[in-house]
């Protein structure tokens, strides 16, 4: 059970957190989101502040960014292939 976690936690790792990203290819501002999204600054904050996927985020909290972006999941997530086998 063990190893099968650390694998998990492994895959997860390489998964990169693109919010950053598509706000500045939008010139969408962190007060443009957070009126957009209804999202808190803390927790619009604490999504910018991180590159790899968020250790929380709900479905709801992605589509109020996808909605707010007017982007997919995948445009905001990107996930990076192991190159080291």
């Amino acid at each position: 059970m063990e190893a099968q976690l650390n694998n998990l936690d492994r895959l997860l790792m390489r998964i990169k957190w693109r919010l950053k990203v598509v706000m500045a290819e939008r010139e969408v501002s962190v007060s443009e989101l957070i009126k957009r999204t209804g999202l808190h600054r803390a927790t619009i904050s604490k999504h910018l502040n991180t590159l790899n996927r968020p250790s929380r985020l709900d479905a709801e909290t992605l589509m109020k960014y996808c909605l707010a972006l007017n982007c997919q999941p995948g445009d905001l997530m990107e996930f990076i292939p192991d190159t080291s086998k």
